[in-house]
């Protein structure tokens, strides 16, 4: 949700049935917000997300994505944390971030508040975190740029980086005011629910932006979850317009000699068929590419 989607037909209005809560999220929301009645959390959860949809009607808010703590179900989120310890200044951004649910979950497993970053199109996304999580930027620090992607004004063009960038890394992240002083110097970016909004062309400058984010050091990784298909194509979805969905081996073949060099990334995929109840008309049976791309 960093950048704007094309313009979307009126979709179903929210639905409060569709807020249902796993043990260990009614744990992490209990935790941070120390509301402990599940009946009040459930009240307060629905209060945040009416205002948001209000900003911004994206399917996801109204499926409560943002409870659902995507980022330590991936199965490259080990590693991901092992970078936290093998680089004492690792930077984890969450592009699309929302309302910071992934980044907070990644602070609670020990990544330094002070060195994560999350961006999003709407400022106003970043406000109801901290609405929704009963915090403040003081008592949760970390850094937020609003912006869209596509503008030189978040990110300048730039190759990706094959060996230390001769910019010093931000000491303070909460100053900056757009993505291109962190060209070369990201660790961890995380990028979900993001890809499938863009048709084949975005999706490929996105993903060259993205990876001019990225640090050289081996193990550094971009990774994350969107909408694909057994084979590339456009589709038809129920929201009245056309997705365009790579399949795990063209998503493979873009990052691994198209956006990096051949040979300087690992690419794992892994599609997932998943249903959407919550788009509607008896809801929408979708594939979800899981990917994870690694320096080497």
């Amino acid at each position: 949700m960093v950048v704007g989607p094309p313009s979307l037909p009126e979709i179903p209005p929210l639905d409060s049935s569709l807020l249902a809560l796993k043990p260990e999220e009614s744990d992490f929301f209990k935790t941070l917000t120390n509301i402990w009645d599940d009946d009040e959390l459930k009240r307060h959860i629905i209060g945040v997300q009416t205002k948001a949809y209000e900003v911004y009607s994206y399917p996801c808010i109204r499926a409560f994505s943002f409870t659902k703590l995507k980022i330590f179900r991936f199965p490259v989120y080990k590693e991901v944390l092992q970078l936290r310890d093998r680089y004492p200044d690792a930077i984890l951004l969450d592009v699309g971030c929302c309302f910071g649910n992934d980044l907070r979950r990644a602070v609670q497993d020990g990544w330094l508040v002070q060195n994560i970053i999350g961006a999003d199109l709407e400022a106003d996304f970043w406000k109801y975190g901290h609405e929704l999580f009963k915090s403040s930027p003081d008592t949760f620090p970390a850094a937020f740029i609003p912006g869209d992607l596509f503008s030189p004004e978040m990110i300048q063009l730039s190759k990706p980086f094959y060996s230390p960038t001769s910019t010093p890394r931000p000491d303070n992240l909460q100053t900056l005011r757009s993505l291109t002083p962190l060209q070369g110097h990201v660790s961890a970016i995380h990028a979900s629910s993001l890809f499938h909004l863009f048709d084949e062309e975005l999706q490929m400058t996105l993903a060259k932006r993205l990876a001019s984010l990225l640090s050289p050091e081996p193990g550094s990784v971009i990774f994350g979850s969107h909408g694909g298909h057994p084979q590339k194509e456009s589709i038809p979805n129920i929201l009245g317009h056309t997705m365009f969905c790579h399949s795990p081996e063209s998503w493979s073949d873009l990052w691994n000699g198209q956006v990096f060099q051949k040979g300087s990334v690992r690419v794992e995929t892994q599609l997932i068929q998943t249903r959407r109840p919550e788009l509607g008309r008896g809801g929408l049976d979708l594939h979800l590419l899981v990917w994870s791309v690694t320096r080497l």
